[in-house]
């Protein structure tokens, strides 16, 4: 794997990955600023991506020719177009479902590393308990609040992401490597 820091000028790809990560963090302080609509914006472009990859399917269909598989392409990128539009129609509901399942999918993988770490895992498994009793956690939470944490918790998880994203790129342009030439 390639060093980004030996890229030859370090002092400039310090300012530059200092540069996105500013961006970044600005980024995520933006979005925790509205979470609603961070959510609602997160879930239209969502449906918009969707769309564009049904609307590829199809062509994709079309442009192979021939009849063997070319029911089921279609079929396919004609599901994807109309999810797309219900999740540019209603994102609300559209988030709120997401929010559901997301609350399933973390209560379910927080009790499923929990079960591991005490299982199966010998010596140092606290880290992997610890990390399944805040999926567990986060999952319950959200689906306790559920239908309301529907508006605001898409949001914040990409507010958080950003942030932390934008501080991970500071923290690699300010490491001592990307400063000595």
């Amino acid at each position: 794997m390639t060093d980004l820091s030996d890229a030859g000028q370090p002092a400039q790809f310090a300012w530059t990955s200092s540069a996105i990560g500013i961006v970044f963090i600005l980024a995520g302080i933006f979005v925790l600023g509205d979470l609603a609509l961070a959510t609602a914006i997160s879930t239209v472009v969502l449906g918009l991506a969707i769309i564009c990859a049904g609307f590829i399917e199809i062509a994709f269909a079309i442009w192979t020719g021939g009849w063997r598989g070319f029911l089921w392409q279609t079929m396919l990128g004609i599901l994807y177009v109309v999810f797309g539009f219900l999740l540019v129609s209603f994102p609300a509901m559209a988030s709120a479902i997401f929010t559901w399942i997301l609350g399933v999918v973390l209560l379910i993988s927080g009790l499923g590393r929990i079960f591991f770490s005490l299982r199966y895992l010998p010596g140092d498994k606290w880290m992997m308990f610890v990390s399944g009793l805040f999926a567990l956690m986060a999952g319950l939470l959200i689906l306790i609040g559920w239908p309301a944490t529907g508006i605001w918790v898409i949001g914040a998880f990409l507010g958080i992401d950003l942030l932390l994203h934008g501080l991970g790129w500071l923290v690699v342009a300010w490491r001592p490597a990307a400063l000595v030439p």
